[in-house]
């Protein structure tokens, strides 16, 4: 692959996205929770109002629960909220780790990012949209870990993550790759896996993750609860076990 090609493509067509206007390792851990399972042009006012609420890792430390839930509403996923907030308490009492996957709720992926982004460290980030351009490139039987951190060029990490993220989130999407508007398309295998069948898809109003969003929804707007019986209990036991909620001596939930 023709690296070079690749970042000089990069700096012409990158999106100007607001997390790639900083080095501050908080904003940039916050980016990137927000990032997971989210596309990018929606995380971005989310991103901006909670920097503007929690500017700092110790403002978001000493937060209300409620507070934190009420500002990731509509983000989904309101456990990467609490867990995003329990990172910022280790970082506010013990400062940042140098294994950033020491901190709460952090992978390798967000460890690898936030490190090269932040400290310019030769971290290679691997994440759906990088494993997806080089599995396309060289074969399902690559390393995709080992070859991204072959491939890396030292003292360029940042720069380097960033634009593999985004030749797969732009050029070599899932599904219709643009490969003519490719930067390293000569020696491209250009594999195209062969789709898996799709099974009967479930509305989202009948999915567990609708009943827990609608639980939350309800405690923050202090609205009676549309849900009963046994799906209202199961929501409750699994919001209760990633702790979203807490319930009173009478069973009744309520926020932390």
């Amino acid at each position: 692959m023709d690296v070079d090609a690749l970042l000089e493509w990069y700096e012409r067509v990158r999106r100007p996205l607001p997390w790639r206007e900083t080095r501050d390792p908080y904003a940039l851990l916050v980016s990137e929770v927000m990032l997971q399972q989210t596309q990018a042009l929606r995380v971005v006012p989310y991103y901006e109002r909670w920097l503007s609420e929690f500017p700092t890792a110790p403002d978001l430390a000493v937060a209300p629960v409620r507070d934190v839930l009420e500002l990731w509403s509509g983000l989904g996923y309101n456990r990467r909220a609490l867990a995003l907030q329990r990172a910022a308490v280790f970082v506010s009492e013990h400062g940042w780790p140098d294994d950033l996957t020491e901190l709460p709720g952090v992978g390798k992926y967000t460890a690898a990012a936030v490190s090269s982004f932040a400290w310019d460290r030769d971290m290679a980030a691997v994440d759906t949209n990088v494993r997806r351009v080089l599995t396309r490139r060289e074969g399902l039987d690559v390393d995709v870990s080992a070859r991204a951190d072959e491939l890396l060029p030292r003292g360029r990490a940042a720069p380097f993550n960033q634009a593999m993220m985004e030749l797969g989130a732009t050029v070599c999407r899932p599904r219709n790759p643009d490969c003519a508007q490719c930067p390293v398309e000569r020696g491209c295998l250009r594999l195209v896996v062969t789709p898996v069948r799709r099974v009967k898809s479930v509305r989202f109003e009948d999915t567990d993750r609708w009943a827990r969003g609608r639980v939350i929804a309800s405690l923050l707007q202090e609205t009676e609860i549309p849900l009963e019986g046994e799906r209202l209990e199961r929501a409750l036991v699994g919001l209760e076990r990633d702790g979203l909620i807490v319930r009173d001596a009478t069973g009744r939930p309520q926020l932390p």
